[in-house]
């Protein structure tokens, strides 16, 4: 019987999945190296370490029933040691050895028969010439390894440039991707049990700013058509890499109709914060109903719904416009627990529940609403 679940890493999405694991009975130990971290906050208990500290790894294996983590950008020594020590974790190493690499993910999405963008393999100087002359400019060079929210990335529209990224990069692999010029760029939640059953929430769509999600719109603006499309690959990645747990698979979508599959997160998504308000189980409560062996929800969506990233600017700690945000009462808003919010940190989130079509009124109303905010 589970009664305890470890987490591995304290940041916003802990915190939101230990709020419903605790809301649905159980208790939540966190290990994270900052102390009183986002997730710590709410949760029982923070083991207070970093995540290659085996020591702490396993006592957090020893004092738990089950371990999952937050972010794929852990150290996958740590998850392999609490495996063979004989803990559970879900997600399993094999897993995060897909969807930490770019290049793995990428090749595991073809075997599945998902088309991506072009790649090549980039781990010398020399080998920049052979992807341009196969791939081609404009083209978006990426760390293999650790990038996220625009990080560890380069637009490249020369070999001259692509020199210039991979001295930047300091020598880490990297992905030499074609630019795609999508329409849209979407998105599937999707939670697969170990029984192998599978329940997608509805496609939606994101839009970034400079590489982060700024906003995501919950139906997608596309046909059914494409909406079943973008949800049966994202079925079939999930069951073909034997995960357990909540996931997210994002896509871009072409002119001419195509799906191209970008990234695959294997743990919850900011893209999925809007099923917390708008769905009667969340993402977050799906991942624990995964891991803990219990039934999953097929999800309903009781509304519409915009979702806005509020983001720290480096200009105060203090959120101004809080009141004015609110007096709208179609308006939930979230906050992360981090006391410094410094330029482009993801400080909390609000979603604007929308009763009808989202249309260029709803976005704007959004927008405004978005613009109310201010740190002070």
């Amino acid at each position: 019987m589970i009664r305890t679940i470890g987490v591995i890493g304290g940041g916003q999405l802990g915190r939101m999945f230990a709020l419903d694991a605790k809301r649905m009975g159980y208790d939540v130990i966190v290990l994270d190296p900052q102390e009183h971290s986002p997730c710590g906050q709410v949760a029982d208990e923070q083991i207070v370490a970093a995540y290659e500290d085996l020591h702490a790894i396993e006592d957090l294996g020893r004092r738990t029933d089950i371990v999952t983590y937050e972010f794929e950008n852990i150290a996958i020594g740590s998850v392999q040691h609490l495996e063979t020590n004989g803990y559970r974790v879900m997600p399993a190493s094999h897993v995060l050895r897909v969807t930490q690499n770019r290049l793995f993910e990428k090749r595991f999405a073809r075997e599945c028969g998902i088309p991506t963008a072009d790649f090549d393999e980039i781990n010398a100087p020399a080998d920049l010439p052979r992807a341009a002359a196969a791939i081609g400019f404009p083209a978006i060079l990426k760390t293999v390894r650790g990038g996220y929210d625009g990080k560890g990335q380069w637009r490249v529209d020369s070999l001259e440039a692509a020199h210039a990224a991979f001295a930047e990069a300091k020598g880490a692999q990297l992905i030499w991707e074609r630019m795609i010029p999508f329409v849209r760029e979407v998105s599937v939640i999707a939670t697969r049990a170990a029984d192998d059953s599978v329940v997608t929430y509805p496609v939606a769509e994101n839009q970034h700013d400079r590489g982060i999600l700024s906003m995501t719109i919950a139906p997608a603006r596309v046909s059914d058509e494409i909406s079943q499309r973008a949800r049966d690959m994202a079925s079939i990645l999930g069951r073909r890499l034997d995960i357990v747990g909540t996931y997210c698979v994002e896509f871009f979508l072409t002119e001419g109709g195509a799906l191209l599959m970008n990234e695959m997160a294997p743990r919850p998504h900011n893209s999925g914060h809007y099923t917390i308000d708008v769905t009667q189980c969340s993402q977050y409560e799906q991942h624990v109903r995964a891991i803990c062996g219990l039934p999953l929800a097929q999800p309903h969506l009781y509304a519409n719904a915009i979702m806005m990233n509020i983001l720290g600017e480096g200009t105060g700690d203090h959120l101004g416009g809080v009141n004015d945000l609110l007096a709208d009462p179609t308006i939930v808003m979230h906050m992360y627990g981090k006391h410094h919010a410094v330029a482009r940190r993801k400080m909390g989130h609000f979603t604007m529940v929308v009763d009808g079509p989202i249309d260029a009124v709803a976005l704007d109303k959004a927008r405004a609403a978005h613009g109310l905010l201010r740190w002070v």
